[in-house]
């Protein structure tokens, strides 16, 4: 055990279950514990600061503690502090951001459903799909494909979407009537020669096989996101979503985009549809739609999915969906604020701005040994820490000193060794294994590192 006896830590784990923590060492461990945060820095309860490099879970768009935000949730609360979408109840912070959303949108959509996390948006989006087909006649199409190694979300459904065999373990999942296309990863997956155009062919070459063997009249929908976040910052190959469409084309199928991640400004436009050529039937934000203030989701449908919904409603009367906090009124006004923030700061152009900025410092990396590839775009950006780069052999070697995140990435070493300076903070740095390397650089621990800020990194599964 290495927290006290009586304290906040002990008090955590005598009554707190952490998600994606192992519960055994978590009990004799204990948390870190987070007491304030200050634009990208966070503080805990021993008044470390520590740099957030990882935006949170990929959400605190804007600092981790907002005072705007703050009045804006404070006075909504004075007016009215809850209500409902239910039975045709409304208000007006709800119906000011579904316009709001209507009008960003990357292609023309026609209504918005709220919910309160991305997990939920894409359960939604999977109850649509379901719901459109069955309105137009085909009940039949109840088959989701999604792609290996994909991740939207925690509940039974959307973790069935999720390609991640580890969120499966154990939970008798993924239901039966989801399936999961190959992971489109050009750098690990490409055959000796074959450029990302043919890899991008070959990778929709193999949709469209399972497609037909699973029989192109039971499939409801394709689920994608434009950058794979969890599956480790891949970005989509040259070709690759212009192909996927054309078979989601010829089968009819719908396509549901992601962008609970890159949505707002992450890939350098305000959607990754728009960075990709993506043209979604449904499309599915969260995180960065209230900066994660408060905790809202939403879930855009076009024209065709929503003319299917007034159908079943001829059909049942009620359309029989919802949620208790659905465009709850204090976190759509938050979301909305922050919707004017992004307008004012002209959050696209930043992007685009320190996007190159990000690609090039990170960049420099690429001569490495053990870096096979650097990839992103935007302010999204993965590595490849490999034994052999060239070889594209992904387990490190011996002569790699392997260091727990968290021990060795101090910001000294990221400034003297790395050139990322405190200007490039809140970048999200994406690893294929839980550690940091180091060849021929001294460890610099925790404890040898008190007066400076440690930034928290993440690692892809």
């Amino acid at each position: 055990m290495t927290y006290i006896p009586n304290s906040i830590e002990a008090r955590d784990v005598a009554s707190l279950v952490h998600m994606q923590t192992n519960l055994r060492k978590h009990q004799q461990e204990g948390p870190l514990v987070i007491t304030r945060g200050d634009g990208c820095r966070v503080y805990d309860n021993s008044g470390r600061e520590y740099i957030e490099s990882i935006a949170g879970l990929w959400c605190a768009s804007l600092g981790f503690a907002s005072e705007r935000l703050a009045k804006v949730a404070y006075e909504q609360m004075r007016s009215l502090g809850y209500y409902h979408l239910y039975r045709h109840r409304s208000s007006e912070p709800a119906i000011a951001l579904a316009q709001e959303l209507l009008k960003i949108a990357p292609v023309p959509m026609a209504r918005v459903l709220f919910q309160c996390s991305g997990s939920e948006a894409n359960d939604t989006a999977i109850k649509l799909a379901w719901y459109y087909w069955n309105a137009v006649g085909q009940p039949q199409r109840t088959k989701i494909i999604a792609r290996q190694m994909a991740y939207h979300g925690n509940t039974c459904a959307a973790v069935s979407l999720s390609g991640k065999p580890d969120m499966h373990a154990g939970f008798g999942l993924p239901f039966a009537n989801f399936r999961h296309a190959e992971f489109p990863h050009y750098y690990r997956g490409h055959e000796p020669g074959e450029t990302e155009i043919e890899f991008s062919t070959r990778m929709a070459g193999a949709l469209e096989a399972l497609i037909e063997a699973e029989g192109p009249d039971t499939i409801a929908a394709f689920f994608a996101e434009p950058v794979m976040g969890a599956g480790g910052a891949i970005l989509p190959p040259q070709g690759y979503f212009e192909k996927v469409q054309g078979v989601l084309c010829k089968y009819d199928i719908l396509f549901v985009a992601d962008e609970v991640i890159c949505g707002f400004a992450r890939t350098g436009e305000m959607w990754g549809c728009q960075t990709f050529g993506i043209r979604p039937d449904m499309l599915t934000s969260a995180k960065a739609l209230s900066a994660a203030m408060l905790p809202i989701s939403a879930v855009l449908i076009n024209d065709r999915v929503y003319e299917a919904m007034l159908a079943q409603s001829d059909r049942f009367g009620n359309f029989a969906h919802g949620f208790t906090y659905a465009g709850h009124p204090v976190a759509a006004a938050v979301a909305l604020e922050v919707q004017k923030i992004y307008a004012e700061i002209d959050i696209v152009s930043r992007a685009k701005e320190l996007g190159p900025v990000l690609q090039a410092t990170l960049g420099r990396l690429r001569a490495h040994p053990i870096v096979g590839d650097v990839r992103g775009t935007g302010l999204i950006l993965g590595m490849e820490l490999m034994q052999d780069g060239e070889k594209r052999i992904p387990k490190l070697g011996p002569a790699i000193e392997l260091v727990e995140i968290g021990d060795v990435a101090t910001i000294e070493y990221l400034e003297k060794e790395l050139g990322i300076r405190e200007r490039l903070h809140g970048m999200i740095a994406r690893l294929e294994k839980r550690f940091l390397f180091q060849q021929g650089i001294k460890s610099i621990s925790s404890s040898s590192a008190t007066s400076s800020p440690r930034p928290l990194l993440e690692a892809a599964e």
